[in-house]
């Protein structure tokens, strides 16, 4: 089963096109799928496109077999597909409890059971239910944006650069958290750390100049000269 469908995706930004023709898939069987590239490739236009931030001036892009090319965001979140921003987007005002509480806006019905799987994923969240979202480290924001996303229980969870500005070592438990995830939900990972992320790939595609330049498995694209030349040296 197919669950993202993009096809002949064209996007512009006023009079300059930013995407040309970008067609890809995630399937059901498909844990993650990777998109790479340099930064300004277009790989955050590509993903606020799929999420309804933004939309296509061609193309279509299909969630769950309904075409979503020029549908709201809220509705493509009730379809299944959820997206993490590189920005978070947390409400630094109300606390980690009520932040959870506003992603489970298409799930009320299921909040508290829902809720206490996030706790159960990341407990310092618990110990902190109660404190504002902007007084959390970098590292509990992520969590906190994460465990938001998955208040939705989507069918789709997209991360934009969830690695961003962390340690490394707060980097990797970010990646061994979405290895998690993906056991129960597809995931799509846009990420600057290419070698970690077309290790979790099951599909990856290299996006370049707001073109898709190769795709293939995770494995055949770390072997790849395209990623091996322009992103594994040294």
């Amino acid at each position: 089963m197919t669950l993202v469908d993009v096809s002949g995706l064209d996007v512009h930004y006023g009079d300059l096109q930013v995407l040309w023709d970008i067609s890809l898939e995630v399937r059901e069987e498909d844990s993650v799928v990777s998109i790479v590239g340099p930064n300004g490739a277009g790989k955050t236009t590509l993903l606020k496109t799929l999420s309804g931030i933004l939309t296509p001036t061609n193309g279509s892009v299909e969630v769950l077999g309904q075409d979503v090319s020029r549908v709201p965001s809220d509705e493509i979140v009730e379809r299944g597909f959820v997206q993490v921003s590189e920005e978070r987007n947390l409400f630094g005002d109300l606390s980690v409890e009520a932040n959870l509480r506003m992603g489970s806006f298409t799930k009320r019905e299921n909040f508290a059971e829902n809720r206490d799987m996030v706790f159960e994923m990341f407990p310092v969240l618990e110990d902190r239910r109660d404190k504002n979202a902007r007084t959390l480290s970098g590292g509990e924001q992520q969590m906190l944006a994460i465990g938001r996303g998955l208040m939705a229980e989507p069918e789709v969870l997209a991360f934009d650069e969830p690695s961003n500005a962390l340690a490394p070592q707060l980097a990797e438990q970010v990646f061994e958290t979405i290895e998690e995830i993906s056991d129960d939900v597809t995931v799509i990972l846009v990420e600057q750390h290419v070698d970690r992320a077309l290790q979790l790939a099951d599909r990856g595609y290299l996006l370049e100049n707001g073109r898709i330049e190769t795709e293939g498995s995770g494995a055949e694209l770390l072997e790849s000269d395209a990623i091996k030349e322009g992103y594994l040296r040294g």
